[in-house]
């Protein structure tokens, strides 16, 4: 608007002009004056109006090119909106000025305020956001924070060690072990108060004796530190539960969402011996030595001794497929072993205990039917030994790659779901002497398929 006082104008009107010929700004207003006086009475006379406040200082603006000039004429009004189109009108008339031809044309007049509203409405948006955002929290937020506050308040220090923990741990019949002080607060956070930390890669006694009294869930974050911590505990202590967070994460960083579906995707610390024993015998053999005293040393060495038992029996099982002939032509293996008689004696040993794994015994019926009881309706599977003791209970959709994965020392699997072809041919290979499930598709001449009816 130039110099015109954005306050006493309502209205602008914006002219352009085209002369032939070169003419200064002060042509310009003095044709101005000069060809529209007299023409609208004494009430639209323009220097009275502007002599009155009503049309404020007429600018002009020129642009000379090749001997013709163009320019704007911004003229601002106060009065409404008839006088102040009267007067862009009036402007029109004009057709020469000084000595050269000019061309008027008013292009538009612009309501001053109707800008000056929108900047209003513009400001007051981002005025409002800012205040949302920034000044006023809705009540649920207020809420939150005075609990998260809260609930970091309640962090204690635990034992002799003065490790981090919530304020149930003293109480709580089951506790979650985690890495660091971090972890609890951010399961404090979100309403897990049994919480306590390790703080540091050694196991402090304070852990050892909690493990030994309470049952154990170990939290451990999804990296190659938490699987070392979870080594660890194994080697000095008890625990009885395993579960890590997603590969990549740590648990600090996890929402209550996912640290209910981490523990309730956690597994059994026996099945994570297997999978730690799998890999390499001899630190469970030095384990033993070092701690044969302990409790857990004592379940130790139950696991390998049954694991060592396995592989006795499993070579008649990858025997079987020449039986058939056996049963039939009899002759054939007596000539056989006639030229050496040390070889025969542990030919017919094998059939026996293979024989006897595809019978179940009374005790091991009972066994399957009350864990088949309590696997009904919950699309799951329980793992086991040979002294039917449960090693995991894992989804029925990830039975398949949990065998295949183990590689071995499972002796039975009862299922909440069909026996097929899949899962007989991966218990097969890992050797399993019994699949228990509430149907069968299929039947094995290396195994034994039980259902509910023979239960």
């Amino acid at each position: 608007m130039g110099k015109i006082n954005p306050v006493s104008s309502k209205y602008i009107v914006h002219t352009s002009i085209l002369i032939e010929g070169v003419v200064d700004k002060p042509d310009v207003i003095g044709a101005i004056f000069g060809q529209t006086e007299g023409l609208l009475g004494a009430d639209l006379e323009l220097r009275e109006l502007q002599r009155s406040g009503k049309i404020g200082r007429i600018e002009v603006n020129l642009d000379t090119r090749g001997g013709k000039t163009k320019g704007e004429i911004v003229l601002p009004s106060s009065m409404d909106k008839a006088e102040t189109a009267i007067i862009g009108a009036a402007l029109e008339i004009i057709q020469r000025i000084g000595p050269c031809n000019a061309k008027v044309r008013v292009e538009s007049i612009e309501d001053v305020r109707i800008s000056k509203r929108q900047f209003v409405i513009e400001r007051a948006k981002e005025l409002l956001r800012s205040l949302t955002d920034n000044v006023l929290p809705n009540s649920q937020e207020i809420a939150e924070e005075v609990a998260a506050s809260v609930r970091v308040m309640e962090i204690t220090e635990y034992g002799r060690d003065r490790l981090p923990a919530g304020p149930e741990v003293a109480d709580a019949a089951e506790i979650i072990v985690v890495e660091g002080r971090a972890d609890v607060i951010n399961l404090l956070k979100n309403g897990f108060k049994n919480a306590i930390a390790i703080n540091g890669t050694s196991i402090p006694a304070t852990i050892v004796e909690l493990c030994k009294q309470k049952t154990v869930t170990v939290f451990v974050d999804g990296d190659r530190g938490g699987n070392l911590i979870v080594q660890e505990l194994l080697s000095v202590t008890d625990i009885d539960f395993v579960t890590r967070a997603p590969d990549g994460k740590e648990l600090e960083e996890l929402t209550k969402k996912e640290i209910h579906k981490c523990l309730r995707a956690r597994i059994a610390a026996e099945q994570v011996k297997l999978e730690i024993g799998v890999k390499s015998d001899a630190p469970e053999n030095a384990l033993d030595q070092a701690k044969p005293d302990h409790l857990t040393g004592d379940t130790f060495s139950v696991k390998k001794s049954s694991k060592p038992m396995m592989p006795t029996q499993r070579p008649p099982q990858q025997g079987m497929p020449p039986r058939p002939p056996q049963n039939g032509p009899s002759q054939p293996p007596r000539p056989m072993s006639a030229p050496t008689s040390a070889p025969m004696p542990p030919r017919p040993a094998p059939v026996q205990p293979s024989a006897v794994r595809r019978q179940a015994n009374q005790n091991e019926i009972e066994s399957f039917g009350d864990m088949m009881e309590d696997l009904i309706g919950t699309r799951a599977a329980f793992m086991l030994d040979d002294k039917l003791t449960i090693l995991g209970k894992i989804p029925v959709s990830e039975l398949i790659s949990t065998i295949k994965s183990l590689n071995g020392g499972i002796y039975a699997v009862v299922l909440d779901d069909i026996v097929d072809k899949d899962l007989l041919a991966a218990a097969e290979r890992a050797n399993i002497q019994f699949l228990v499930g509430m149907d069968t598709r299929v039947k094995s001449e290396r195994l034994s398929v039980l259902t509910t009816d023979d239960l």
